[in-house]
């Protein structure tokens, strides 16, 4: 606990630092770097698609790790510091945490509110809250990219099943109440995509579609 603070001061401060760090966009920090507001170029989207589309591989991926890290790191700092006594225990307001980081970088108070989708914050959250949660998330998500190449798509699904497994499992109330709060947000953050992907004009990643191309290859053999 910290020194002079109440355990319920503790409590509140704890998403509220969650959610200043949630703020720390990768790609925009990462893109002050190289120059360039990835807010301006593509979709528009300050994320790790967008990031990959037009400024490769590479700074995709150091935009992921910035994501991902981001929410794990708001999450160990709510389990770590959070006190006795206090509103809620520490489960509670890792639960909080994780939600509070994933809105930081949807509305980042540090870049004018403007981030992007949440997606890659919120694994980084599950990575310390519900790891094994990943299992099922991240093979749904390469299964439909594989077969559709919609990036948005597949994130969308791979975050429904989330409170699917929480039934499954029996998982308590907040670990419930997390896995649907946080299908339903990633459903309005990818809102454009569903959309667009209903009025067929969704962008989508040809390379990614693995699957039809093996499936013609076999078809296609005497």
């Amino acid at each position: 606990m910290i020194r002079g603070m109440s355990p319920h001061l503790i409590a509140a401060s704890l998403p509220l630092l969650a959610y200043l760090l949630g703020s720390l966009s990768g790609s925009l920090l990462l893109g002050r770097l190289r120059g360039v507001d990835i807010r301006r170029l593509g979709s528009g989207n300050a994320g790790g698609t967008n990031a990959l589309r037009t400024q490769g591989w590479k700074f995709a991926l150091g935009v992921v790790l910035v994501d991902v890290g981001k929410g794990a790191l708001a999450v160990w700092l709510a389990l770590r510091f959070a006190p006795d006594g206090g509103f809620a225990d520490a489960v509670a307001l890792g639960h909080l945490a994780a939600l509070a980081a994933v809105v930081g970088h949807v509305w980042p108070v540090w870049h004018g509110f403007r981030g992007g989708k949440g997606a890659a914050t919120a694994i980084g959250g599950l990575l310390l809250l519900w790891p094994w949660a990943l299992a099922v998330v991240l093979p749904a998500w390469l299964l439909v990219l594989a077969c559709s190449g919609y990036v948005g798509l597949s994130t969308v699904v791979a975050f429904a099943c989330l409170p699917a497994l929480a039934w499954w499992d029996g998982a308590t109330p907040w670990r419930t109440g997390f896995a649907v709060a946080l299908a339903l947000f990633i459903a309005f953050t990818h809102r454009g995509n569903l959309q667009r992907l209903r009025a067929g004009t969704e962008l989508r990643f040809e390379r990614a579609r693995l699957l039809p191309r093996l499936l013609q290859r076999l078809a296609a053999r005497p």
